[in-house]
């Protein structure tokens, strides 16, 4: 077992961000099952010395006040962020034979992200090293969610990339300065912070008042499980790309109106309301931060039920806006939401996690009917039921493809259906890019 040990760090008191009461809202109720929302991955290492790695560790957690802060509430119930400015960090340390370093690795990960973290004893970051012949190859990390999410996790490994080159905080911090979460704290109960919340808010309510009130009406029995199927289409991530070259938009707006397209299709309402999640990273001073941000947009497209190809368009249209109105107070959202009553059905979930981390991507030599040939379905697992939730699906990205990962209500969307959805997504998409000539 090693250890990173530091003092003189930054500290400070404030109330808990946006993103972090948001997530420690979501998590203090899941018990044991709160560690799947652990942000976590375990990193390749070109060889390094153990030292050399714990220094760049060290420095890491002077540069991001989010890996050494706590989460508790005060005695006025107000949770509240706590930065400590020194500490030791245990880093348990795996050594093993050159062909074992990926399965130590993932063993080690799983080690680490397999329990929940306590947020007000313990910081927000666990981290491991496999060594082999003398040299660190790989860095298992996971997060507390209310440290960091994925677009947090991607932003700390480039910066340990850049300290374990050569670069020093400061250097790191000029070529990618960010805003600590005291600061962020400071700036949401400031005024231009709180017009922000309010918008947000205002565009969720006008979006509320006018969709569907039902999307998927109970079509048999409470599901005691949620199935998840994990769609994996190499063809759908080709064509995802030449559809948006073509209607100049992004992948993710074309990938977003497929699913709206299929949503219309299965539940027969021409509207459709999704809580889409943003990394709210295009704020200034939020670009480069190393904590938790994203959260929930409210997109919602009529017609979605008409022309695919104008589908898209007005999909990427109006996720502009949906992206614009994601960063706000969620209690008092939740607030606002009850005193409404009755509103739209936003029990459906898409998170697209693409380019989060890099990945192996090479040009296409095949036509899309022989990419076609290699999609898969399968069907993992099932998870416990979860709250308030129709159907969740992630855009995954993985080697020369793209994953689809949707897990729904049994009772509002049966497996067939799910089948049919995620087949229609790929159906969708290739038959656009063949319609515009791009097979």
């Amino acid at each position: 077992m090693a250890h990173i040990t530091f003092a003189d760090g930054s500290a400070g008191t404030a109330a808990a961000t946006w993103g972090q009461q948001a997530i420690w809202d979501v998590v203090r109720t899941l018990g044991s099952d709160a560690a799947r929302y652990n942000v976590s991955v375990c990193l390749p290492v070109d060889g390094m010395p153990v030292p050399a790695v714990l220094d760049a560790l060290r420095q890491l957690c002077y540069l991001h006040d989010s890996l050494r802060t706590r989460l508790l509430c005060d005695d006025a119930g107000q949770l509240i962020q706590i930065v400590d400015p020194a500490g030791t960090m245990s880093v348990p340390v795996r050594e093993c034979a050159a062909d074992d370093v990926e399965s130590v690795g993932a063993a080690l990960l799983a080690e680490l992200a397999d329990r929940p973290f306590d947020c007000a004893r313990e910081w927000g970051m666990r981290v491991g090293l496999v060594e082999s012949a003398g040299l660190v190859r790989r860095i298992a990390f996971s997060l507390s969610h209310t440290a960091v999410d994925a677009w947090g996790l991607v932003r700390l490994a480039m910066n340990l990339t850049s300290i374990a080159q050569g670069e020093s905080g400061a250097q790191v911090m000029a070529a990618r300065p960010s805003m600590q979460p005291l600061a962020e704290a400071a700036f949401q109960a400031s005024d231009r912070g709180r017009r922000l919340d309010a918008n947000a808010r205002r565009h969720w309510r006008t979006k509320l008042d006018l969709g569907p009130r039902r999307l998927f009406p109970p079509g048999g029995a409470a599901s005691e499980m949620f199935p998840n199927a994990q769609f994996n289409s190499p063809a759908l991530a080709v064509a995802a790309e030449r559809v948006a070259a073509g209607y100049q938009v992004s992948s993710s707006s074309v990938l977003l109106a497929a699913a709206a397209s299929m949503t219309s299709q299965l539940s027969g309402s021409p509207d459709v309301v999704f809580q889409i999640v943003v990394n709210n990273r295009f704020l200034p001073g939020l670009t480069n931060a190393v904590s938790t941000l994203a959260q929930e947009g409210l997109f919602h497209v009529v017609d979605a039920h008409l022309d695919f190809a104008d589908v898209i368009r007005r999909t990427h249209k109006t996720s502009l806006s949906t992206y614009r109105n994601s960063y706000y107070d969620r209690r008092l959202l939740l607030a606002d939401i009850e005193a409404a009553g009755e509103t739209a059905d936003h029990s459906c979930f898409v998170n697209d996690t693409r380019s989060l981390m890099p990945t192996d991507r090479h040009a296409p030599t095949e036509s899309l009917a022989k990419l076609r040939s290699r999609t898969t379905l399968r069907w993992p697992i099932e998870f416990e039921p979860r709250r308030n939730v129709t159907f969740a699906m992630d855009l995954i990205d993985v080697p020369d493809s793209i994953e689809l990962s949707m897990t729904a209500d049994s009772a509002l969307v049966p497996k067939p259906d799910m089948e049919r959805f995620l087949c229609g997504i790929e159906d969708l998409v290739i038959e656009a890019a063949i319609a515009i000539g791009a097979e």
